[in-house]
């Protein structure tokens, strides 16, 4: 029997006459495709202002450097995130100072990140982790007493709303990732919004090797490429208008685990987030052996994932290395490692590979 995967992107038809369409065209770099994306994004997020990137790290990177953060500055970032969020803060030459989250949530602990604030701290950088948004009105509450940025990590938080308010439209900037995975994809791409029409500015400037016209031969500023094609926009349309079922699906398949798990007494959910509403990203349950139940399940029927590895022991941090931070204190972080374990949630998932998934681990527990 196949092994249930953990990723299996939805894609299809539309994409392909998306696609096919770019090719008729023959204008395969950023072009009408990418507008009409960036267009459908932006009113969809609820900002006025988008820009593209290669990725969903690279957008977090452009929005750091398009907000002035640099060499000497510190950026709190959750302990418990992928380790792109810290790495684009280290790309900047900043350092990333790692908050504790939530036990009920995973989302960023903002009593634990305020403690953090120095004379260096810049910007704050809530990660919008498994389908939920942060608490932000407690992000914008400190953001604004200390004067800092913040800078929205919604890298999974596609269709995700904080009291009725998408993700990536509270912060100075807002940035989201097409990866594979995530609710709707072009298989690598990011997207960074702003309200701010000055750091629109920074950000075109940024992207396009430090100039507005790309047929332009004069640069005012420093800039890189940040560019996209429209092939990658061509596909994101077509998800985009799926993202209505695709929602739709994954809260149903979500009921589904709820309903096949119930009354396991070592399986337990996470909460949501208060005023946020849930666009699962992952099926994320916390069990006392998470270690041992992926292992008897990758060996059986379905490819799970841990919990993210606390950045603070990352082995590229030892000894502080980029970070400077021994971890004291991160004890939420590591207790979703410890007991976190991610199931499949992707749309084409069938209710019978759900019932097999939650058979096996009814069996793994004795029932």
């Amino acid at each position: 029997m196949d092994k249930i995967p953990q990723v299996f992107p939805w894609v299809g038809a539309e994409e392909l006459s998306n696609i096919t369409k770019v090719i008729e065209n023959n204008w395969l770099t950023e072009g009408p495709f990418c507008k009409e994306f960036s267009d459908r994004l932006n009113a969809m997020i609820g900002c006025r202002y988008g820009v593209f990137a290669p990725n969903g790290t690279l957008a977090l990177f452009l929005g750091l450097l398009a907000l002035g953060i640099g060499p000497g500055d510190e950026v709190i970032v959750p302990d418990c995130t992928f380790i792109g969020s810290a790495n684009a803060v280290i790309l900047t030459g900043a350092k990333p100072v790692f908050a504790d989250v939530s036990r009920e949530t995973f989302q960023i602990d903002m009593k634990n990140a305020e403690g953090l604030i120095t004379g260096k701290t810049r910007a704050i950088m809530p990660v919008h982790l498994f389908g939920m948004s942060s608490d932000m009105k407690a992000v914008m509450d400190v953001a604004g007493r200390h004067g800092i940025k913040v800078i929205e990590d919604a890298a999974q938080g596609i269709g995700v709303t904080y009291e009725g308010k998408h993700t990536g439209s509270f912060g100075d900037v807002g940035c989201f990732s097409f990866f594979a995975d995530k609710t709707i994809t072009i298989g690598e791409g990011g997207y960074v919004v702003t309200g701010d029409e000055k750091i629109y500015e920074n950000l075109l400037y940024l992207r396009n090797q430090g100039r507005l016209d790309r047929g332009s031969f004069i640069h005012p500023a420093i800039g890189y490429n940040f560019r996209i094609t429209d092939i990658q926009a061509a596909i994101g349309l077509a998800q985009l208008e799926k993202l209505p079922v695709i929602i739709k699906r994954k809260l149903e398949i979500y009921r589904l685990y709820r309903e096949g798990l119930d009354g396991i007494s070592e399986v337990t959910f996470p909460g949501v987030e208060k005023g946020s509403n849930h666009v699962p990203f992952r099926v994320v349950i916390l069990v006392p052996d998470a270690g041992k139940l992926m292992e008897y399940l990758d060996k059986r029927v379905v490819q799970t994932r841990s919990f993210f590895y606390p950045l603070h022991r990352q082995p590229c941090f030892k000894n502080g290395g980029s970070a400077g931070y021994d971890g004291a204190g991160l004890v939420n972080s590591v207790y979703g490692y410890d007991h976190g374990l991610c199931l499949p949630i992707y749309p084409s998932l069938s209710e019978a590979d759900i019932r097999r998934i939650c058979g096996r681990i009814r069996e793994f527990y004795g029932e």
